[in-house]
Parts: C-alpha cells; sequence; structure tokens
C-alpha cells in the first residue's frame, strides 16, 4: 500500500468571527492535508513538533483520532506549542497571527521509510526555514533516493514577505525537487510581486519542475504541462471557511494521483483525461473543506470516498 509523508507545522488555530472566538481546532498546512488524506483511509505518516503541554496534548490527541501516527513528532520539553488567531471576515477569508516559542533544538526525530511511488508533502514557511532546512533536504533527499513523489506547495504568507530574497535558493532548490508544484497567485506575488499564472510558469517554475498548478480562490486554477495548458472552473458556493481550502486541494490532488495508480513515472506522460480526474479530485476536496470551520474534510464526506 503506498503511503503520504508530510512534514510541516502543526498548530492550534483559534478562530474569530465579528470579534468572538467560534473554533479551537488543530492545522498547519501540509498537516491539514494529511488529516484529510487519513480519513479517507490513505496511509499516512507526518513529521512535526510540539510542545510538552495542554496545546501539544490537544493536537496529539486529534492526531491520534484521526489515524495518525504520532511517532515522528518531536515533543518538545521547553518552549511552547504554536498557536495562531484567525480572524475571518466577511467574504469568511482569514487574517492571521501567530504565536510561536520553539526551543533552540528543532525536529530532533527519525524518518519514517519510503518506497518507490510513495508521496512526500511538503510546503509552507516550514520547508523554508533555515532553523530546519537541513531536515527538510534530508527528507526531500531521502525521497529522491527511493523513487517517491514529491510534492511542493509554496504557501508563502505575508509575513514572511520581507524574507523572500533571503530565502529564494530554497525556494529554487524545492521547486527542483518537486515532480509536481501548486501555489496562489498570492503565494507568488508575495515571492516575485507577480500575479499573471502564464508569467510565473514561464519566466519562475517551468524551467525547475515543468508541472505547475496554479490556483486563485474562487477564481479559475490553471494547469501547466509541458505539452498543453489548461483552466478549470471552481463550482460557485457559499464557503463558512477558506482556512483549509488550498491545503485540501493539495490533499484531493494526492489522492487523485494515488485512486487512480499513477506512480512517478506515470506524472510525465500523465494526458489531459488523466489530469482531469486528478484535478477534480483536488476541486472536491477543497470544496468540501470550504463547508465548515474545520481545517480537513468531514468524516462523511470522507465515508463516501471510502465506499
Amino acid at each position: 500500500m503506498r503511503k503520504v509523508v508530510g512534514i510541516g507545522e502543526t498548530i492550534l488555530d483559534i478562530i474569530f468571527r465579528d470579534g468572538r472566538p467560534t473554533a479551537a481546532v488543530p492545522g498547519g498546512s501540509v498537516f491539514n492535508g494529511i488529516v484529510s488524506l487519513a480519513r479517507v483511509g490513505v496511509k499516512v505518516d507526518f513529521i512535526s513538533e510540539t510542545g510538552n503541554d495542554r496545546i501539544g496534548q490537544i493536537i496529539l490527541q486529534f492526531m491520534r483520532a484521526n489515524g495518525i501516527p504520532t511517532h515522528h513528532i518531536n515533543v518538545f520539553p521547553d518552549g511552547k506549542s504554536p498557536v495562531s488567531i484567525a480572524f475571518l471576515n466577511d467574504k469568511n477569508d482569514a487574517e492571521y497571527i501567530f504565536y510561536k516559542e520553539y526551543p533552540k533544538q528543532r525536529l530532533d526525530v527519525d524518518f519514517p521509510e519510503l518506497a518507490p511511488d510513495d508521496i512526500v508533502m511538503i510546503g509552507s514557511y516550514y520547508a523554508l526555514n533555515p532553523e530546519l532546512r537541513g531536515k527538510v533536504v534530508e527528507l526531500l533527499e531521502k525521497a529522491r533516493r527511493k523513487g517517491a513523489i514529491i510534492y511542493y506547495d509554496p504557501n508563502f504568507r505575508t509575513p514572511h514577505k520581507a524574507e523572500a530574497l533571503k530565502i529564494m535558493p530554497f525556494i529554487i532548490e524545492n521547486f527542483e525537487y518537486a515532480d509536481l508544484v501548486r501555489g496562489s497567485q498570492d503565494d507568488f506575488y508575495n515571492l516575485y510581486g507577480l500575479v499573471d499564472a502564464d508569467k510565473i510558469y514561464k519566466d519562475k517554475i517551468k524551467f525547475y519542475c515543468p508541472r505547475f498548478l496554479c490556483t486563485a480562490g474562487a477564481g479559475n486554477i490553471v494547469l501547466y504541462t509541458p505539452s498543453f495548458r489548461k483552466d478549470y472552473t471552481i463550482p460557485p458556493m457559499e464557503a463558512v471557511s477558506t482556512i483549509g481550502a488550498g491545503d485540501n486541494f493539495n490533499a484531493g490532488i494526492v489522492f487523485g494521483l494515488l485512486k487512480y495508480g499513477i506512480g512517478r513515472k506515470d506524472i510525465p506522460v500523465m494526458t489531459e483525461y488523466d489530469w482531469d480526474k486528478v484535478v477534480s479530485c483536488g476541486i472536491a476536496f477543497a470544496t468540501e473543506a470550504c463547508r465548515s470551520l474545520n481545517n480537513s474534510i468531514s468524516n462523511e464526506f470522507a465515508q463516501k470516498l471510502r465506499g
């Protein structure tokens, strides 16, 4: 059975609407997608860290309840588990404030085993942080040696915009490792000041990774491959929260690769029909995640996919 391995942050998202806290949900960019994949029965592993405190206990308990092993989580005795405050606006998009206090020793864990055609998911500032970069590269090197698929979502947010130039070599290196890159217009505006998907692909992505999905919130998704470009529309809906939309789009794409038996050697020769099936999974996962204040797909939706 193929496995999906994620590396990234675990955090407790406290969600505010109209100035009042309305929910507290474990989250994190890659973590949200891993939760959704676990719920549909995919074998998963997650590499991360959390504190030995009440927040950390909530996160570890949530992982176990969702069938995610915790033996690749570094539970640090010093410092505090990270918390984010998400303020939803009238469109239910979020603005964040982060509270973090990590120890000096980071991510002191063993990595899970990998096999050919397993999928490794990396993303957000966690995959670029100079303090963690050595561990991330170690995982990417292991994935490449073992013949695993590498899926990269920059998820590069405004708070780190001033660091873009300094960490650009890490971003390019991640593009080079990746078999598939997915990013939002917001990411590339923060990185390069660009929002035009064609220009982003041609000038910033294509040379390093020829397969790219560009998303734009409720706007069209644009797929780029060496042989064709295609737009996909997102069905209109009333979103309760968009916090996990992109993370779950990623999970849906990965689910599609697994569902349709697409291995690493198959990705370069995927047809338009193959991509249509995979992207439809991404849209379905993202749409479902927007229907609630949870950061992942619901168990009810997952159960239907499990049959």
